[in-house]
């Protein structure tokens, strides 16, 4: 037996993977993030799975509630929300399972930067707008590593989405706009997918007090970037004047 890390999606239960639902129908026991995962999640756990909610467990917790388990032949599910590569605390959990000699096994989950750009209808990567996504957050008691501040960041005007940071938004989007400007388009996403779902447009210059009106200060995702207004250049990709390996290029009389 093993243990699975598996991304749970952004919130609602049908975003979860298909191999992600099949483990936990499997699992004879589930640890899970119980402070940001969906409970509507857990209804494809089976019959007698013992579930731990891990927000109120210590790392050596988890790792103690793993081993007893493999130990006994039971399938391990750690379920992590979006994706578990992202702000989900695993390497320090896989470390430990392979000093244990504990098998493991990681499964990719939609990530809630991704149900963002889906509930906001926009695309972060732009011909002739940005071709680049910045994923990051704002530094709190766990700090950035230097040149990845946000004025830092922000001097690339690339798409940016921020995460875990909706608690200090209005110190986020000052620092921000030191390099994309005040009035550069910006949305609040609030628990993106989920049937709570809100999203709020502004300008880095006024969303933080549009989320603070609308009662916004916690399980939001900040995007920021041209990308969400604007005009664009049309992608070669279906373009007719453009060839590639599985298209001639067409003219107007083809």
């Amino acid at each position: 037996m093993k243990v699975y890390f598996v991304g749970a999606g952004p919130g609602d239960p049908e975003l979860i993977t298909v191999k992600g639902r099949r483990l936990l129908e499997e699992a004879g026991v589930i640890i899970y993030a119980g402070s940001l995962v969906n409970p509507e999640i857990l209804k494809y756990a089976p019959p007698g799975a013992k579930l731990y909610n891990s927000a109120s467990l210590t790392l050596e917790e988890v790792l103690a509630i793993m081993q007893e388990a493999v130990a006994r032949g039971e399938k391990v599910v750690r379920l992590h929300t979006g994706d578990p590569s992202l702000y989900g605390a695993i390497q320090e959990q896989m470390d430990a399972l392979e000093r244990l000699g504990i098998p493991y096994e990681i499964v990719p989950g939609v990530s809630s930067f991704a149900a963002a750009a889906a509930a906001v209808r926009r695309e972060f990567t732009l011909p002739g707008i940005s071709q680049t996504l910045i994923i990051t957050r704002r530094a709190g008691r766990t700090p950035v590593p230097a040149g990845e501040s946000l004025p830092d960041l922000s001097r690339h005007r690339a798409s940016l989405c921020l995460f875990l940071s909706s608690q200090d938004l209005a110190a986020a989007t000052a620092e921000l706009a030191r390099g994309y400007g005040e009035n550069t388009p910006a949305a609040i996403v609030y628990k993106a997918s989920w049937p709570e779902e809100r999203v709020i447009h502004g300008t880095l210059g006024d969303i933080a007090a549009r989320a603070r009106e609308a009662g916004i200060a916690r399980t939001a995702l900040l995007l920021v970037g041209d990308f969400l207004a604007g005009s664009y250049q049309r992608s070669c990709l279906y373009n007719p004047a453009f060839s590639h390996g599985y298209r001639e290029a067409k003219t107007p009389h083809d």
